[in-house]
């Protein structure tokens, strides 16, 4: 029988086709893809005819289509809906295909062909994507090590197959121990707890196949929880099992595979000339250098810290008036921040959360993407490859611009957090492509799905990220979309995130779930005073993130990574009562790719942007002047990695940003 990962899919917009598609197919259909992709390779590296653009680089640009397509559902799949079996074929696919990637960088002949054309340049009648293309391929084959020769190149090689394995153990790990772990919960157990917990906690018991509720590692469920319950017992346990994600000893610990990839990293940024990892790293960064990034973090650590520590003494006295004595612990500071919140600003969570549905939540991000850009989004009934996942095609004018797919709601089989990613990316060579572009959230399930404020937020975070993925316009996939230094690529996703704050989107969205009445104006005046009420915690346990990354980068590469982090945090004198946003053996972004690695600062630097470009709406006509929108949409959302990001924001504001914006933006400027 036809493999269905190697037949051209005459599908709706080409969408795959996972009703057809088994994980028996993924083994065969990748062997294949590589084969084909090597024949094409094989081709560009011993052409006799002298090198071009077009028969070099523009070849490197044409895709092998058996190999994109098994590979966009392979790793759908393998983060959103995993088993067993995907699990042990993404631990073989991961060596195999770095190995595949590799070669590529490393073919001599090839590189002497870019080679070739890079040092043309000059003489080359290129428009300017088509020099930007050029240098980005010419960069990327001598930052891996394209230039390097006998021991070094074979060493290069060894050195990304052991990362990528030991990248994908990392991931199945830190899955692991969120999948397997859970508390159950006795009916006095619940007492306290808002009805939407209560029903998230049965739930999550129901997917784990036990008649009672439970507390699991899931973000959308131990975070209301750690907010809610009034046993302090109960909190400690949970919060001390979510700390623990990635260090429980045995299989699944992370630990030594966290030092054993940053002595991995260091090694490769030597072979290439460079100090260390960091500074490898951050060259094709805006930020550039270590020292811009450490400088950045720190005007922020500081005015977030004092905060912290102002709240810290706050949250302390309630405490103590509820008769616990002692210091306010990580278990404790969610449960006085939101009592806390209520007490200060009228806010509870419980009687918040019916005004934020899932589907309104949705309508609201398609709505403000209508207003700003003329977008339109029709459902569409197509398989998926689960059946939480929901699609729509997106038009503009009557004209197909992409698909759009969200999957929404937290399960077992799906990695924590919140991410974007493109099935298919936009180009126009060697042929027009749209996009399928998919939201992966981890929302607990309800009837109907109701979110907190953070969770909308994420919503609209995520959103934005699609939209840069769906109104690219560019003629080359590798500088398409969100292919942008990484840096930059978090603007487009924080600042869309202003426009879940602007009253009449809360005005018209946020309605209640049982009575479908919109939330009440000082409700919701309420909801935006205390749009930066604990700040300084969510500041401090994300910078101390940051600068923990960056450390393990910036520098030898420490043995103990976990002796490391303690000495940065004492150094940085850490508040008791808040811990890292993700700790070491549980830091994803950072261990389980080289994405975020020496690069979690990113969200921080993108902030300082969005901060600003939101101020150019405001400085307008308001949040949906067309002036402004057409602006973001020519000079950033539609321009993927054409032109310099720095460029390409000087274009839309007319200036570099700094960071008092962003302290303003957290409520962390000088009074």
């Amino acid at each position: 029988m036809t493999n269905p990962l190697l037949s051209h899919w005459d599908t709706q917009f080409e969408i795959a086709p996972f009703d057809q598609i088994k994980d028996r197919d993924f083994a065969p259909a990748l062997d294949a893809a590589l084969a084909a992709h090597n024949v094409q390779i094989d081709a560009m590296a011993t052409s006799e005819e002298a090198p071009t653009f077009h028969n070099v680089i523009e070849a490197l640009e044409t895709p092998c289509p058996e190999l994109e397509q098994v590979l966009s559902v392979f790793y759908t799949v393998a983060g959103a809906d995993s088993n067993a079996e995907r699990e042990a074929l993404q631990r073989d696919f991961s060596p195999k295909l770095a190995a595949h990637f590799s070669a590529i960088t490393a073919n001599k002949a090839l590189y002497a062909r870019v080679k070739s054309v890079w040092d043309q340049r000059d003489t080359l009648d290129l428009s300017e994507e088509q020099q930007r293309v050029l240098m980005l391929t010419h960069r990327g084959f001598v930052r891996g090590g394209a230039a390097l020769e006998g021991d070094e190149d074979a060493r290069m090689q060894a050195i990304k197959s052991q990362l990528a394995t030991l990248g994908t153990n990392f991931t199945q790990n830190l899955l692991a121990d969120e999948r397997e772990w859970y508390m159950e919960l006795g009916e006095d157990d619940l007492t306290g707890l808002p009805q939407f917990v209560v029903d998230a906690a049965h739930a999550a018991g129901k997917e784990k196949g036990l008649e009672g509720p439970v507390v699991t590692l899931s973000r959308s469920l131990i975070t209301p929880f750690l907010q809610f319950s009034p046993r302090r017992d109960l909190r400690k346990t949970a919060f001390e099992a979510w700390a623990a994600r990635g260090a429980n000893e045995g299989d699944s610990d992370n630990r030594e595979i966290a030092a054993e990839i940053l002595a991995l990293r260091e090694e490769r940024a030597k072979l290439l000339g460079y100090e260390n990892f960091a500074a490898y790293k951050l060259e094709t960064e805006m930020a550039k250098t270590p020292a811009a990034v450490r400088d950045l973090l720190m005007q922020v650590w500081e005015p977030a810290k004092a905060q912290a520590e102002a709240d810290a003494w706050v949250l302390t006295k309630m405490m103590q008036t509820d008769g616990v004595n002692g210091d306010l612990e990580p278990w404790d500071w969610r449960y006085y921040a939101e009592k806390r919140r209520k007490a200060e600003h009228d806010l509870d969570e419980a009687e918040l959360k019916p005004y934020f549905q899932l589907d309104r939540m949705i309508e609201a991000s398609f709505d403000c993407a209508t207003r700003l850009f003329g977008l339109e989004f029709t459902p569409l009934d197509v398989p998926l490859y689960h059946a939480d996942c929901r699609a729509w095609e997106v038009t503009r004018n009557g004209a197909h611009v992409a698909v759009f797919i969200g999957d929404y709601f937290a399960r077992g089989s799906k990695r924590s957090g919140a991410w974007c990613s493109a099935m298919r990316s936009q180009a126009k060579f060697p042929e027009v492509q749209t996009p399928i572009v998919i939201n992966v959230c981890n929302f607990a399930k309800g009837d109907p799905a109701l979110l907190s404020y953070d969770d909308a937020r994420t919503l609209f975070h995520e959103f934005g990220h699609a939209l840069h993925q769906m109104l690219s316009n560019v003629t080359y996939e590798s500088i398409s979309g969100t292919s942008v230094a990484r840096d930059f690529v978090e603007l487009p996703s924080q600042l869309y995130e202003h426009w879940l704050d602007v009253p009449e989107v809360l005005g018209t969205f946020a309605t209640h779930a049982d009575t479908g009445k919109p939330m009440p104006v000082e409700m919701r005046d309420r909801v935006l005073a205390a749009s930066t009420f604990d700040m300084g915690f969510q500041t401090v346990e994300y910078v101390a993130s940051a600068l923990v990354d960056l450390a393990f980068h910036d520098g030898p590469a420490p043995k103990d990574p976990m002796a490391k982090q303690r000495e940065v945090l004492d150094q940085l004198g850490m508040p008791k009562a808040i811990t890292m946003r993700h700790a070491t053996p549980h830091f994803a972004h950072v261990f389980s790719g080289d994405g975020y690695s020496s690069g979690y600062y990113s969200y921080m630097w993108s902030e300082v942007m969005d901060a600003d470009a939101f101020e150019a709406f405001e400085e307008a006509n308001g949040a949906f002047d067309p002036e402004r929108a057409a602006a973001l949409e020519a000079h950033i959302l539609s321009t993927g990695g054409s032109r310099d990001p720095a460029e390409l924001y000087t274009a839309f504001r007319g200036r570099l940003p700094g960071v008092d914006a962003l302290l303003k933006g957290r409520g962390l400027a000088a009074k």
